[in-house]
């Protein structure tokens, strides 16, 4: 909720505003007013007063889209993530040809409108896919946020309603609904809302069919009242009317036992030429031939299903993958490590004994990269507690010292 003297749609605070007009639930500041007034003149509902329009255009100073090519992209990406190239590659031509489609929407070279490049990951925890949709929003200066869909439910039940995944993305660009419109959305967990059975529900599923119905209009794109504070919408509440047509949602989940169907879909399509051996659909890449039929069979609505025009899957993690997650990236995890004991004049290094110490461990959890800094920060903490007061400059981790922290 906006303070008393903050904006209550752009957070402003009256010392940052020349005008900052109070009401009876709230404040809104000279910016906003005149963002309101051309949002009216736009639908038609207010007379357009010809400049004005043009006028609050140069004044907004919206920051223009960072659109890369793909293969741009897939660089950036390859120095935040391990692997994953075929998903990589995926990810980078839908955000393209979304934002491509954004930057020559309102043009008539084309007289063909492009549908949405909304996108499902399919993949065990840890493999990347936040990491993927959070890098790509960076590099594309564009608003990002991240929501569970284990915390929705159907409208009237305790739990949040989906409109609040709107108000999380409002948030995070300061309420300036243009840029909103123009974000990515990335939805965790989305297998967590599968319907129970494989035939519609008789009864109430609340927490998963009922999600599914709800997102619908989201995801494909229409205009929707967001309550700005998110959680659930009640009468005398204000709204903020955002349009999702033109913004991107990835959706995310492990989707566990999804390979069970793909191998009984692949043993079915197994007799004739160009079928898949029994090697191939026994391999534990399975979820290399995921398809949307897979992903319906799982518990998603068909009419969901359609809204995600691009599945992709994310491979398990082996032991190599994990060392070099470990190591290689711009952000890893023993870099990390190694800049907060900089901050304390220490010089950190870590043996390969450790280094594959932990890997071990790591896979023997199945937690994939996620898994990597909690043994870590198991191995590290005595450390970061005393190394402000030690003395010796050079600290190094052996095998000895990570198993006797592990194995206690």
């Amino acid at each position: 909720m906006a303070k008393k003297n903050q904006c209550s749609f752009c957070g402003a605070h009256k010392d940052d505003v020349d005008i900052l007009v109070t009401g009876a639930s709230g404040q809104i500041c000279e910016m906003c007013i005149v963002r309101s007034k051309v949002l009216l003149e736009r639908n038609g509902i207010l007379p357009s007063d010809g400049d004005s329009i043009m006028d609050l255009d140069e004044t907004e100073s919206e920051e223009e889209i960072n659109l890369l090519q793909p293969t741009e992209m897939k660089s950036h990406l390859d120095e935040y993530v391990i692997g994953q190239d075929e998903a990589k590659k995926r990810l980078c031509v839908a955000v393209y040809n979304h934002y491509k489609r954004l930057l020559t929407k309102g043009k008539d070279t084309y007289d063909v409108e492009i549908d949405k490049s909304n996108m499902l990951f399919v993949g065990r925890t840890g493999t990347g896919k936040t990491l993927m949709a959070k890098t790509i929003a960076k590099v594309l200066q564009v608003p990002f946020t991240i929501v569970d869909a284990t915390v929705f439910t159907q409208a009237g039940y305790v739990g949040e309603d989906v409109e609040s995944i709107l108000s999380r993305l409002l948030q995070s660009c300061n309420y300036e609904v243009n840029k909103a419109e123009k974000g990515i959305v990335f939805i965790d967990e989305v297998d967590k809302i599968a319907r129970k059975g494989n035939n519609p529900s008789i009864t109430r599923d609340v927490s998963g069919e009922g999600v599914q119905q709800s997102l619908l209009k989201i995801i494909e794109g229409s205009e929707v009242n967001v309550p700005p504070e998110g959680g659930r919408k009640h009468p005398d509440q204000k709204y903020i009317k955002v349009n999702t047509h033109d913004i991107l949602f990835i959706c995310g989940g492990a989707f566990d036992g999804i390979e069970e169907i793909i191998r009984s879909r692949m043993k079915k399509q197994s007799i004739g030429f160009g079928s898949h051996s029994n090697k191939q659909i026994e391999g534990e890449e399975v979820l290399q031939y995921v398809s949307p039929q897979d992903v319906k069979r799982f518990g998603l609505i068909p009419e969901l299903v359609g809204r995600l025009p691009v599945v992709t899957y994310l491979k398990p993690l082996n032991k190599e993958a994990l060392k070099s997650i470990l190591t290689e990236p711009k952000n890893s995890v023993i870099k990390q490590y190694q800049a907060l004991f900089a901050m304390d004049d220490k010089e950190l290094t870590f043996t390969e004994e450790a280094l594959d110490f932990i890997v071990d461990k790591a896979d023997e959890n199945k937690l994939g990269a996620r898994g990597l800094r909690g043994i870590c920060e198991d191995i590290m903490i005595d450390l970061m507690y005393d190394a402000p007061k030690m003395k010796k400059k050079k600290i190094l981790i052996d095998k000895e010292y990570a198993m006797s922290k592990i194995d206690h």
